[in-house]
Parts: structure tokens; C-alpha cells; sequence
């Protein structure tokens, strides 16, 4: 079965506690829909509790076991449930890929002063001020854990720099006496190691000591396959060849990562991947815009471009393609959302395409209730689709500016894809010469015809305006049908 990776959850889930129990019971589900691995959210205690998302890291130790920051569970639950969520998803035989957020600490329980320069402006290799004396939230003790685990308590000589100075009430990115920013990060800003609360210094040796011994009780403590590697733009790339490196060799898993480095150009991916020691996959946010410029452009972009300038097009074994996600999901810092009427075209193209590995977005699989945001109708058929006929031999029919489509010929199976962003038409395709007298339907339903295959397995696909079409042999499209229709794979 082809890989397929979930993103389970959104931004504005509730703060019940009851995600982890949820993801648990969902597991046969998941799999039957042809997911073949599960992105949990972060599980540690953030600094606002049961409030936090994951990404505010307060204590890497506590997976919802203390009382710290105002509750003892996380947003999604217990340490227990959450154990337990992931045997659920093992049992079932899905994956699950742990969020790893490394790059920053916030809500510390004590103050330090410490000496610290201001940067100046838009560029924090210069800085704006001389050195003087801050009040810097760095002091992390943990009371409520009482050294378990680990006895390890951070203060400031285990990060680079904060951006609030309690001693004058002040807001700035301010870089520790005596410390550099790392090396071998995004450039913007000079240099993007900063991103928010207390940045770590990843080339102080105790620093990496922690964190290998967190990674290797991580990874003992609860069994997960693999990683999402948060912010990795932000943190140096030779830092997780390090890491990653050293659980494969503990644990003796291989440990599939992938990385969220947030940038639209595809040179400073790939200038990532070759710094890091191509030890992870990292998300193709290139090919994202792509589709948000396609959803906003009213038929104007030029189809045949789509996967140009992409990871997904020079280094598809690289790439995890993605069409939405927490982040980018209305109301958020990079809100880019891909416009309804356009899910199903970008889901086809990264479902139903051998390049790439797909990552669907919780939030479009449920909906997002917050926002009044419905569920992709199409996309339980269309995960359906990739499980049962994305296999085999692909060609490529990426020769027209409004309408673009491709092929599968996979054995005992075949489909044919068209999409448009226009008003609609056809695409002449070869499904296979195996495929004569079988008679296709488009499996979304927005074409009604039936097309028999003629003898040299070339016929025209249609589609209608701004949308796609997915043609695959009539038999195969009832047994989708009756999956979703007796609750095998829907919902």
C-alpha cells in the first residue's frame, strides 16, 4: 500500500481532553481509508496547559502526568491516553509520526539577569545597542515534576537570547553576551535562528546531551515510528543529523522524519536537505502555494507550471506534499488557505500521484467547526482512489494551460485524472490495452457518463469547470461506494 500520512488535528480543537481518545477509537477507520501513518500533535505540556496547541513548550518530560501550568492533562489528554491512542494506531496498522518541537522554551518559572544586546532592525547579525543587563524569563526547575525522569533545569546559559526584558517592560529580540545566533538557518532577518520565547543554543554540549537523552526516553516512553520536525529553519541543519542519527543507531528503527522549513523557495529546501545530510523529508510548502495561487487566480494560472519550482518536481523522494495545514488554516499567523472549490484538484494531486509522500489535513477530512468549515466531500473517495488504484505506471498529459491530467496503470487496475480550473472539456488518455471493453466512471460524480474503453485503451476523459474528474473502471467505483456507504471506511 502506498504511504499516506494524516495530520490529526487542527488548530482550534476543543480543549477537552479528549483527543488522544478520540484518535484511539478513529484507528480502524483511518486505516480503512488507506492511511498508512498518523501525525499526532505535540504531547507536552505547553506554558498555557490545557489551553496550549503544543507549540508553546513548556516541559518535554510531562505528557500530561503533573500538575504544571494549571492542569495536569494537555489540551489532548493524559500521558496514559495518549500512550494508549498510539497502540490503538498500531493495532490497526497505522504509523504514528510524533511533533518534535526543539527549537524554543516558554513560561519559565523564574527570572535571571543576564547581559544581552538588542539586534538592530531587520538584520540580528548587527545589533542595534551595547550589552546591558536584562531580566530574561530562562529559568526552567520544573517543581511540579520533582526531577523525574530527567533532573536536568535550564537557565540561561542553555539559550541564545529572548525577546522580553522584564526589568523595562520591553520587546525586543535580544542575543546573550557572549553567544552567537546559530549557523546554517533561514536567512531572513540576517539570520532566523530567533523565533519566540527562549531560543536554545544548539552548540552548547549540555544542551545536546538533554535532548539526546529526552530523544532516546521519547522514543522508549511511548514507542512512536517516526518524527515531524517543527520550525527546522530555525535550527541548524547539522544539528538534526545529529540527533536523528543518533535514536536510528540506539534504537535500531529507521525513524521516517519529516521537517516543516517555511519558506516558498525551493533552493533554500534543497540547500536544507544537502546541509542536513538528507536525513529527513521536509514538507513542500512551494508546492502549497501553488495551489493557494491556483485557488485565487480565476482560471489564469498556466496548469502545465503546477508542479515547477516544487520539491515534489526535483526531489519527489524528498518531498511530503500537503495541501493545507494548522498553520495556514484561517486565523492563523501563515493563513494561505486553499479555496473549497479548489481542495479536490490539489488532494488529487498529491493523492493520486506516484511523486511524493501526501499528508491530508485533519481539518479537511472533519471540517473546522470554529470557522464553519465543512469537510472536503470528495476527499474519503478520494483516499479511496490512491488506496485501491494509484498504483503503477504514471503518464503524464501536462500539455494544456487549463487542462492537465495523467494515468495509472497499475496490475488488475487502472485510472485516468483530468482537472481543470476552466470551463471544462476533455483529455485524451491511454489507460492500457488490459483495460478494453471495461467500462469507467468518474468516481466524484460530476460527470454522469459511462466511457467504454476501445481496443487500444485511448479514449477522451472529460471534466466540468473548476473541477476534477476521476476515472476508474465501473466495478471498482461500487466497491468504493459500498465502503463508504456500510461504514467500512467512512464515518
Amino acid at each position: 500500500m502506498e504511504e499516506t500520512l494524516l495530520q490529526y488535528f487542527e488548530w482550534y480543537l476543543p480543549a477537552d481532553g479528549g483527543h488522544w481518545r478520540r484518535a484511539a477509537a478513529d484507528a480502524p477507520h483511518l486505516a480503512a481509508l488507506g492511511f498508512t501513518g498518523v501525525w499526532l500533535p505535540p504531547a507536552y505540556k505547553g506554558y498555557r496547559g490545557r489551553e496550549d496547541v503544543g507549540y508553546g513548550v513548556y516541559d518535554l518530560y510531562d505528557l500530561g502526568e503533573f500538575d504544571q501550568k494549571g492542569s495536569v492533562a494537555t489540551k489532548y489528554g493524559s500521558r496514559e491516553e495518549y500512550l494508549s491512542a498510539i497502540r490503538a494506531l498500531h493495532k490497526s496498522g497505522v504509523k504514528v509520526y510524533a511533533d518534535i518541537v526543539l527549537n524554543h522554551r516558554m513560561g519559565a518559572d523564574a527570572c535571571e539577569e543576564v547581559r544581552a544586546r538588542a539586534s538592530a532592525g531587520d538584520d540580528r547579525n548587527q545589533s542595534g545597542a551595547p550589552a546591558v543587563p536584562i531580566t530574561a524569563w530562562t529559568k526552567f526547575t520544573f517543581p511540579g515534576r520533582g526531577g523525574k525522569y530527567s533532573d536536568f533545569q535550564w537557565d540561561w546559559t542553555c539559550f541564545d537570547g529572548v525577546d522580553w526584558d522584564s526589568k523595562r517592560n520591553s520587546s525586543a529580540v535580544y542575543r546573550f553576551e557572549g553567544k552567537d545566533w546559530d549557523s546554517q538557518v533561514d536567512r531572513e532577518f540576517g539570520n532566523y535562528d530567533y523565533l519566540m520565547g527562549a531560543d536554545l543554543d544548539m552548540s552548547a554540549p549540555k544542551v545536546i546531551e538533554e535532548l539526546d537523552r529526552w530523544g532516546k526516553w521519547y522514543l522508549e516512553t511511548t514507542g512512536v515510528d517516526g518524527f515531524r520536525l517543527d520550525a527546522v529553519k530555525h535550527i541548524r541543519a547539522s544539528y538534526f543529523t545529529h540527533w536523528l542519527q543518533a535514536l536510528r543507531r540506539s534504537s535500531g528503527k529507521p525513524l521516517p522524519a519529516f521537517g516543516e522549513y517555511w519558506n516558498g523557495d525551493l533552493q533554500s529546501l534543497t540547500s536544507y536537505l544537502d546541509q542536513s545530510g538528507q536525513v529527513m523529508r521536509l514538507l513542500d510548502v512551494p508546492l502549497h502555494f501553488k495551489f493557494h495561487q491556483l485557488s485565487g487566480a480565476g482560471g489564469a494560472m498556466d496548469l502545465r507550471n503546477l508542479f515547477q519550482g516544487t520539491l515534489t518536481g526535483v526531489r519527489p523522494h524528498q518531498a511530503v506534499t500537503f495541501v493545507d495545514n494548522h498553520d495556514t488554516q484561517p486565523g492563523q499567523a501563515l493563513q494561505s488557505w486553499v479555496s473549497p472549490w479548489c481542495k479536490p484538484l490539489a488532494y488529487a494531486c498529491i493523492l493520486l500521484r506516484q511523486e511524493g509522500v501526501p499528508c491530508v489535513f485533519y481539518g479537511d477530512l472533519y471540517g473546522i467547526p470554529h470557522d464553519r468549515i465543512q469537510p472536503v466531500e470528495a476527499l474519503p473517495k478520494l483516499l479511496l482512489a490512491r488506496k485501491y488504484c494509484a498504483h503503477g505506471q504514471q503518464t503524464d498529459y501536462l500539455d494544456d494551460p487549463d487542462i492537465i491530467g495523467w494515468t495509472r496503470l497499475g496490475e488488475g487496475s487502472a485510472m485516468a485524472v483530468v482537472l481543470t480550473d476552466g470551463p471544462g472539456g476533455g483529455k485524451r488518455m491511454c489507460v492500457g490495452t488490459g483495460m478494453a471493453g471495461t467500462t469507467f466512471v468518474d468516481l466524484l460524480g460530476g460527470r454522469g457518463e459511462r466511457i467504454l474503453i476501445p481496443e487500444n485503451g485511448t479514449e477522451s476523459f472529460p471534466v466540468s469547470g473548476g473541477s476534477a474528474a476521476v476515472w476508474v473502471p465501473e466495478d471498482t467505483a461500487r466497491r468504493i461506494d459500498g465502503e463508504l456507504k456500510s461504514g467500512t471506511a467512512g464515518q
